[in-house]
């Protein structure tokens, strides 16, 4: 088949790859390499990332995988065709290590981009709410009618979708700044870019390259290709110069039977629409999509209604304007559970906000000190050491009408493995209150 996109080149038979890092993603794309006849050497600088997992040490070895845990060297690097960095590892940290002119440093969504025969992409970045959307576009395109493939940073590498076989109508790919970065001619049919705010300025030297890097999203399409934004990023997107037809959405009650709580999901629902609309998706298999739809784990995910008091799980709110949006979502009056490493934004200019809507903060974890300063004298503040005694808390002052929301403002990495984990805590606990 002829592609239709420019895909840059695909490694030769015998080049050497560089993979970084022995996640879900970089054994996918480790994995897609041997396959297409290059030398892999696997990298992870973890010396105990394989431990306890035998079985897939034994693979990669019957596979020719030349696995080396451990610091990394320039040596490691010398000589290979590509290198294929974790999504969290940040490419300048690869500086010093890797000869640019030799080698091509490229994401693992670009690397199995160069091997899909033309199935369209519908891909999703923003800082928040891309999970949701993305979920959201797959339903409405399935509801049409097509086989859909819903991956990237959502959870399916897209080299699995490659090295499965299993072609499908549209490939419906979350992807975040890390993975942008070292995208080069990676080109969605479909681009949606539902938002920036500040985030990820632990990984990113400031928000101008964390802006660059989501709007990179855009830089290889052209007029027949179709850019989704939020109405508020009309001048970046001026200055970026796309040239694919743009389309800028607000929230709209379009879908009035929706389940999902809040402004930003009416955002999320026609952000989706207008991209699936490209695909040929009616106006009514959307509607019936979103009326099926149910909220994702951890994104103000209703867990249940006690004494007339309803606890809501939004773990994933790691930032301060995932905090905003969570509690604009809300007409009743709330206990805000918050707490975890802090990742940076503005706590204090949400003084007005939590005069309005909040009864009072309870805070458990790490960086009581950030929200103390911002929110002192504002609303009542308590501190617990961990969750469990901060729920019951929170629990016991609330009185029927309220709700008692989950929504950290930070990352979980203080006391839990991922938000995941925490959100999983927060709902045992509220299933043991009585």
């Amino acid at each position: 088949m002829a592609l239709e996109k420019n895909r840059g080149r695909r490694i030769e038979p015998g080049e050497l790859a560089v993979v970084v890092g022995a996640g879900r993603s970089g054994l996918a794309a480790a994995r897609l390499l041997r396959r297409a006849g290059a030398r892999v050497r696997l990298l992870d600088s973890n010396l105990k990332a394989l431990a306890g997992r035998e079985v897939l040490a034994a693979e990669l070895a019957a596979l020719g995988i030349d696995v080396q845990l451990g610091e990394h060297s320039a040596a490691q690097f010398a000589g290979a065709a590509f290198v294929v960095p974790s999504p969290g590892m940040p490419v300048a940290r690869l500086e010093g290590l890797v000869d640019t002119q030799v080698s091509e440093i490229l994401a693992e969504m670009e690397l199995a981009w160069r091997y899909l025969d033309d199935e369209p992409v519908l891909a999703i970045t923003g800082t928040s709410g891309k999970t949701t959307t993305a979920s959201l576009a797959a339903a409405m395109l399935h509801e049409q009618g097509y086989a859909v493939f819903l991956g990237g940073n959502i959870g399916t590498p897209l080299s699995e979708y490659v090295l499965g076989g299993k072609k499908a109508d549209v490939l419906v790919l979350e992807i975040s700044s890390f993975q942008l970065q070292a995208c080069t001619t990676f080109c969605p049919r479909a681009g949606i870019l539902l938002n920036i705010t500040p985030n990820h300025l632990d990984y990113h030297k400031d928000m101008a390259e964390y802006t660059e890097a989501k709007f990179r999203l855009f830089r290889c399409q052209d007029e027949g290709d179709l850019a989704v934004l939020g109405e508020d990023l009309q001048a970046l997107a001026d200055a970026h110069r796309l040239k694919a037809r743009k389309v800028f959405v607000k929230a709209t009650d379009r879908f009035p039977a929706s389940c999902l709580m809040g402004a930003h999901n009416r955002i999320n629902e026609e952000a989706a629409w207008q991209a699936c609309r490209l695909f040929g998706v009616t106006e009514a298999s959307a509607t019936r999509a979103v009326e099926r739809f149910q909220p994702l784990p951890h994104r103000l995910e209703r867990v249940r209604e006690l004494g007339g008091v309803l606890y809501v799980n939004d773990s994933k709110c790691t930032t301060v304007s995932a905090l905003q949006v969570a509690l604009e979502a809300f007409d009743r009056p709330v206990r805000l559970l918050c707490g975890g490493k802090f990742k940076g934004g503005d706590l204090a200019g949400l003084a007005d906000l939590l005069r309005a809507k909040v009864q009072e903060v309870v805070l458990f974890g790490a960086s009581r000190e950030h929200f103390e300063k911002a929110w002192q004298g504002i609303v009542p503040i308590s501190w617990h050491e961990t969750m469990e005694p901060a729920v019951r808390f929170a629990s016991a002052n609330a009185r029927s009408g309220d709700v008692v929301l989950l929504a950290p403002a930070t990352s979980s990495y203080d006391l839990y493995k991922n938000y995941e984990q925490r959100g999983e805590d927060f709902k045992q606990i509220v299933g043991k209150l009585s």
